[in-house]
């Protein structure tokens, strides 16, 4: 039987094949979301998923999401809403906004994990230059739509995304995706599988395909200068 790891602050990861079957992923348990931490993690394809005041829960699912950079789908409707241009793009100028929106609540359902340490720890990250936002606002400037995320080596690891009009964080998803595709990056990891993901492009791969890709492309260096968009959507065709 696989026991569940609860760790010290200084205690590194165990080996992601002793992660639970069920539930599937669950590696460990943690008191603290600490920066260090977080990073280590995602390195090695781990995230943290937990609600207060639940301890910090880190999970490796098997299989995993992932959507190929040069494998984006866009549907002809899809098309058409970039066509119209009726979104501006920006990158990086209201992580923490992006965040609060994508913790809200959603078609009348309570708000996501997002929570308030969460919030703390990922601001924290995006100060460090390690997690970005991508955000889509209508004419008048009103944040409508977008997602945040990790970038680390040649992946970015799409952690939420949200929409307040139609088809704006699928605008989001293209947008990060030719951005990733200029800075040399090769893969967004979408975690766990989702019909809205399938649908443009993302599929499931083996946990131990998934590590050796991370490991082949830790030495990616995603620069500085690809971390802008144009500023209409219509420019992404």
């Amino acid at each position: 039987m696989t026991l569940l790891q609860y760790l010290g602050p200084d205690e590194p990861f165990p080996p992601t094949a002793t992660a639970l079957e069920y539930p599937n992923g669950l590696l460990a348990v943690t008191d603290d979301l600490a920066i260090d931490r977080l990073i280590e993690a995602y390195r090695r394809g781990i995230f943290p998923w937990f609600e207060d005041p639940q301890p910090v829960l880190w999970w490796s699912p098997d299989p995993r999401s992932v959507l190929p950079v040069d494998g984006l789908h866009v549907s002809r409707s899809l098309r058409r809403t970039l066509r119209q241009d009726r979104f501006r793009l920006s990158v990086d100028t209201a992580f923490a906004e992006v965040m609060h929106a994508c913790a809200g609540e959603r078609n009348g359902q309570r708000g996501t994990w997002i929570n308030q340490r969460m919030l703390d720890a990922y601001c924290a990250l995006h100060r460090r230059g390690c997690a970005h936002s991508i955000e889509v606002r209508d004419n008048d400037g009103e944040l409508v739509g977008g997602l945040y995320g990790v970038a680390l080596g040649g992946t970015f690891f799409g952690e939420s995304m949200f929409s307040r009009r139609s088809d704006a964080s699928k605008v989001a998803l293209v947008a990060l995706l030719r951005l990733l595709e200029r800075g040399g990056a090769r893969l967004v990891d979408c975690q766990v599988e989702s019909d809205h993901l399938n649908s443009m492009g993302a599929r499931n791969i083996c946990r131990t395909d998934f590590e050796q890709w991370l490991a082949r492309n830790q030495v990616i260096d995603i620069p500085s200068s690809a971390w802008h968009l144009p500023d209409r959507c219509g420019e992404l065709l």
